[in-house]
């Protein structure tokens, strides 16, 4: 049986009392850090304290700006002291399994939007149906009947529009709804400022590379960075390609940390990116995606060694090559895929 709004958010308060120390956990993307907001929110006066931990770094502009902008308060997983006065643990927006760093502690609350993994909690709120995690918490404040401030709102009103890619990914009328109630409270000047925050004065370089490097062919651009200070160059140069007619596909790839990053867009009408990325690059490292947008991560000791991946004019060239199968590719994947990440 489907529970109310109104039964999930007493089950949820169910697991505090007023002496108890909060602490959430979360990989920070926009939806992660609006939902963590809103779960402080709707512990405010209810229990001792609430604070809010990132298990990764934070280094995309937009995100940078969106802590920033709306004021969060955010303290890395590394950096937390006296953690065990923390006795109630939550975790939204993922769940134990998905990384690491979530191992180390015992979570009594997890609240998420996507498929469920093996967890044993006392309480989880798991729907993978719904577009983004800050509809189900937009669903827990309009529940306990709370009016959201202006930066809560334009948190996570700026959150369901970047998970759902202005609800051109899996939508359901509950992120509709989730997302007309907060347009009534959301400063949307200041959620366009944190959207337009993506580029970094050390990243404009690459696009002049890119732009003259590229090589064009029936509607795909491929590009090949060479070495990049963060893998997020190689998606903003990927995304700007796809607003150029008329270009269908874009990949683009480069190397940061020893693995070779390649990043696929097209327009959604012809092949799927998802299955070309796969196809072309599974069986080295780990590729998957949607399809409109995909990823592979490969490393660098995986590329054959007659490829020089210092000569990038070459790197570009066995990229192009095996997208386009000019040479036989084993079928043989990789157990591990990645999907069109969150930071996409």
């Amino acid at each position: 049986m489907k529970l109310s709004a109104v039964e999930r958010l007493r089950r949820f308060y169910k697991q505090f009392s007023g002496n108890d120390q909060v602490l959430v956990l979360i990989n920070a993307d926009p939806d992660a850090i609006a939902s963590a907001m809103a779960v402080k929110r709707l512990l405010w006066r209810k229990v001792a304290g609430v604070a809010i931990s990132n298990i990764n770094v934070i280094k995309r502009p937009d995100n940078l700006a969106m802590v920033r902008l709306l004021g969060v308060n955010l303290l890395h997983v590394d950096n937390l002291k006296g953690e065990t006065r923390f006795n109630r643990i939550v975790i939204v927006d993922s769940q134990p399994s998905h990384n690491d760093a979530f191992l180390r502690f015992n979570p009594d609350v997890v609240i998420d939007h996507h498929p469920r993994t093996d967890m044993n909690v006392q309480f989880a709120d798991i729907r993978p149906e719904y577009g983004s995690n800050s509809t189900i918490l937009t669903e827990y404040l309009r529940a306990a009947r709370i009016k959201p401030s202006v930066k809560l709102a334009t948190g996570l009103f700026h959150a369901i529009k970047t998970d759902t890619r202005n609800f051109e990914r899996q939508t359901l009328i509950e992120d509709i709804r989730a997302f007309q109630f907060l347009f009534r409270y959301a400063n949307t000047t200041l959620a366009r400022k944190i959207e337009q925050a993506d580029l970094r004065l050390d990243f404009l370089k690459y696009f002049k590379i890119a732009i003259e490097t590229m090589r064009v062919h029936r509607g795909r651009v491929f590009v090949h960075l060479g070495e990049v200070v963060n893998p997020d160059v190689c998606v903003l140069v990927a995304d700007f390609f796809m607003r150029v007619n008329p270009v269908t596909w874009s990949i683009v790839s480069g190397v940061c940390d020893g693995t070779l990053i390649l990043i696929f867009r097209n327009d959604g009408i012809r092949k799927n990116a998802g299955t070309v990325a796969k196809k072309s690059f599974c069986q080295l490292g780990s590729a998957g995606g949607h399809k409109s947008m995909a990823r592979a991560e490969i490393p660098v000791s995986c590329i054959p060694e007659m490829v020089d991946i210092r000569d990038e004019r070459q790197m570009l060239h066995w990229i192009i090559d095996r997208i386009e199968q000019k040479h036989p590719v084993a079928q043989n994947c990789r157990k591990n895929t990645v999907g069109a990440e969150r930071d996409e």
